[in-house]
């Protein structure tokens, strides 16, 4: 994941409430165009960003609902 995606991820999550949400919601405009390959990669590297603490306030549930794995905001 590029720093210029991490960076609008971040703009993305700082705009939302606190609470649970999957990534294509943070991600936005343009999730359901990509080719599944890259949806699972960027999924990936989400969840890596967020367990190396690169978005802070941010933390994996644990679980996977409705077809993709859940994230809270906290605060």
């Amino acid at each position: 994941m590029d720093a210029s995606l991490l960076d609008r991820l971040r703009r993305h999550i700082e705009d939302r409430a606190p609470g649970e949400f999957h990534f294509p919601e943070v991600y936005g405009a343009g999730w359901k165009a990509l080719p599944i390959g890259d949806r699972v990669r960027l999924g990936h590297a989400f969840l890596d960003a967020v367990r190396r603490g690169d978005l802070p306030g941010v933390e994996d549930t644990g679980r996977k609902a409705d077809g993709g794995r859940i994230y809270r905001k906290i605060g």
